[in-house]
């Protein structure tokens, strides 16, 4: 079982996004706070960006080209951020 929080940035970055963006973040949600790796998802690591990190960054699919990324600190899924692919260079 999953706590989840998320960073300053993320919050930054959604609200940002349209409504369109908004509401697929929304609808990811309800199957990302059951299980962040659910196949639905697309679940993925972002190997150059936890080189970077040096911690293991994982990466969502909410749309077409919309990624939330986040990693596991312990039992929190913290999320980091939330865009389009430009976050892997991030």
């Amino acid at each position: 079982m999953y706590r989840y929080e998320a960073a300053p940035a993320f919050w930054r970055s959604y609200r940002k996004l349209t409504p369109a963006q908004q509401q697929a973040a929304k609808q990811a949600w309800q199957i990302f706070k059951r299980n962040p790796f659910d196949p639905r998802l697309g679940t993925h690591k972002i190997h150059a960006l936890s080189a970077r990190a040096k911690e293991t960054v994982y990466a969502v699919v909410v749309a077409a080209d919309l990624r939330v990324i986040f990693v596991l600190r312990g039992n929190i899924a913290y999320t980091l951020d939330i865009g389009t692919h430009a976050l892997y260079r991030t």
